[in-house]
């Protein structure tokens, strides 16, 4: 089972037809979950607001608890449950994660912010404090207890993630995953990592490439969740 989320900017997640989901997930036996979790716009403003600056966590409490459902109603098992979101849903997952890596065998977390201390410093981070507060104020007290890079632990087992993100992001600094990665791996943790020197936020500048990273991602997916 694969678990995709977003779940900010009011950015709406409705059902819609993926060719890429349905021949590399769906038509090889996989079952797709997409999860409307606040942060979104799925019903509205007050949906979104519900997890803005100081309520930011309720993003990840509400993905868990899709993966808490799907295990509890025996679709899945932690043994096959993977997640998969890019950019606010980079930091999703990553938060996901990081919060009950029991939960998930496999992460997909492409374009991910990470390093939530320093994100309006890089790039159009600046732009998206409204959503996720200034960490250069006292809003850093609330927004330390879910910055997924400040609460890796080394006591802890994590799933083998799968960053992706762009040399050339010029919205989210691929320097988010690259430190995650640095630090995972000086903790011991295994980690797959993989940087396109082209692309801007998508990680893609033609459809090879697209091509080429989506199959990497499903290939990783399989790999782990069979």
């Amino acid at each position: 089972t694969l678990l995709y989320g977003y779940g900010g900017f009011e950015v709406s997640q409705v059902p819609y037809y993926s060719g890429t989901v349905g021949s590399a997930w769906v038509s090889r036996g996989g079952v797709f979950v997409s999860a409307n979790i606040r942060g979104g716009g799925e019903f509205g403003p007050k949906w979104h607001e519900a997890a803005v600056r100081e309520k930011h966590q309720t993003n990840f409490d509400d993905f868990i608890a899709v993966a808490e459902d799907l295990i509890a109603r025996k679709i899945t098992s932690p043994d096959h449950l993977g997640i998969m979101g890019g950019s606010q849903g980079g930091l999703l997952v990553g938060g996901a994660f990081v919060q009950r890596p029991e939960l998930f065998k496999a992460v997909a977390c492409q374009v991910p912010l990470l390093d939530m201390k320093r994100y309006n410093k890089l790039l159009a981070g600046n732009s998206w404090m409204a959503e996720y507060g200034n960490p250069d104020t006292d809003d850093w007290e609330y927004i330390r207890t879910w910055s997924p890079y400040h609460n890796l632990r080394k006591d802890r087992d994590y799933p083998k993630v799968f960053f992706t993100t762009s040399t050339r992001d010029d919205r989210v600094h691929p320097g988010h995953a690259r430190k995650m990665v640095a630090r995972m791996l000086d903790m011991g943790k295994p980690v797959y990592y993989y940087e396109n020197t082209e692309g801007g936020h998508a990680a893609a500048a033609n459809q090879n490439q697209r091509a080429y990273m989506w199959a990497l991602d499903y290939a990783y997916l399989w790999k782990m969740l069979q």
